[in-house]
């Protein structure tokens, strides 16, 4: 199948990329991090106020747009461009992560998996080719094949869910009918090497536009991610882009964009946003109910150029929360956003300029230092 899409690298330093890949909807230029827009919307963010801040990709979850308001619906209402009003490219996941989440209510076989509805327990099935129709319906420019998420260290599910999903891999490919969406694969085997090193060969080997790096970040430590990084980096295609799902802090983001890794996305940072906390780039969190921030100044961080940092004092932020007023938890959310989306900028101008490495040395080191 012949697809429109290009990328490119532009430069490396190390490990680390930058490139650019072309998608119907724009070009996105890596590395980046995408907002996660669960249910066609990022959490208290409007998407005027994520092209403010810079955002070029945003993720949206395909089991529940399935569940509701329903995937053909969105189709009818002309895509998911058109139904959230977000002009840029859009990925969607499987929906794989969610139905395995499900661990009382699912039942897995080799075509597929049953399960039932968190929204009102009605019963359902999604098999690759399913997955596949759902997220053509919803048309986003990046979607991915539908795979097996076990849990890290348990060996024996792992090999069993590795045959899964790289079978279910090969049907996504037959099943996808749209060229003018890009498919990616997805790299499983939790923390085992061999098992990481076997699913990468075999994902690599069946050509799609992009790879994608899943079962991480879901209570493994940070040296057993970096491990699986270490080991999927040189077998994956150097002229494709490369996913790591589910990942947000600003330390990850350097970690693993040292370890080849292009693309970004995760809930956490609107989630702590709407529990008060936020990061500083230079390293931990603050959270703003604390009683030390009450007459508090200084912006959250006096070096982050986003909206809230540049309009608000700690003292205002901490009154929001008190006060339960919802505009706390946009203007957090604002921060913690803007706060990954420009580091991973900044890492892209860095390896261009061949200064990657000290750039990371220095804020990890910063980083180190200042978590509190």
């Amino acid at each position: 199948m012949a697809y429109p899409f290009k990328f490119g690298l532009e430069a490396k330093d190390g490990r680390a990329r930058a490139g650019r890949f072309t998608t119907p909807h724009g070009i996105l230029e890596t590395p980046l991090f995408a907002p996660v827009g669960t249910q066609a919307s990022v959490k208290a963010i409007t998407p005027a106020q994520l092209d403010e801040m810079g955002a070029s990709l945003v993720l949206a979850n395909t089991y529940h747009l399935y569940l509701r308001p329903g995937d053909e619906l969105v189709a009818e209402l002309g895509g998911l461009h058109e139904f959230m009003q977000w002009p840029n490219p859009i990925l969607t996941d499987s929906g794989g992560f969610q139905v395995f989440s499900l661990s009382g209510t699912r039942q897995v076989d080799e075509d597929g998996v049953d399960f039932q509805s968190h929204l009102d327990g009605s019963k359902h099935r999604f098999t690759p080719e399913k997955a596949i129709a759902i997220q053509e319906n919803l048309g986003a420019d990046i979607i991915m094949a539908f795979d097996e998420c076990p849990e890290p260290d348990n060996r024996a599910y792992n090999e069993e869910a590795l045959q899964r999903t790289h079978a279910w891999a090969e049907r996504c490919l037959v099943a996808q009918k749209r060229q003018d969406q890009a498919l990616f694969g997805i790299v499983q085997g939790g923390i085992f090497s061999d098992l990481r090193t076997q699913s990468a060969e075999f994902i690599n080997s069946l050509d799609f536009p992009g790879n994608a790096i899943g079962g991480l970040s879901v209570g493994e430590s940070k040296s057993e991610m970096h491990a699986v990084l270490d080991i999927v980096d040189p077998i994956l295609a150097e002229d494709k882009p490369r996913y790591l799902m589910g990942v947000g802090t600003p330390e990850d983001l350097i970690e693993c964009v040292r370890r080849g890794i292009d693309f970004f996305d995760c809930v956490l940072p609107t989630r702590l946003g709407r529990n008060n906390s936020v990061f500083l780039r230079a390293g931990g969190r603050l959270n703003l109910k604390n009683l030390e921030f009450s007459s508090d100044t200084a912006p959250i961080d006096e070096h982050c150029t986003c909206y809230t940092c540049t309009t608000f004092t700690r003292a205002y932020l901490r009154h929001l929360i008190v006060a339960k007023e919802m505009l706390s938890a946009t203007l957090l959310s604002i921060h913690n956003l803007h706060t990954l989306i420009q580091l991973a900028k900044d890492m892209r101008s860095a390896i261009l300029n061949n200064a990657f490495e000290a750039f990371a040395s220095s804020l990890l080191s910063q980083q180190a230092k200042l978590v509190r």
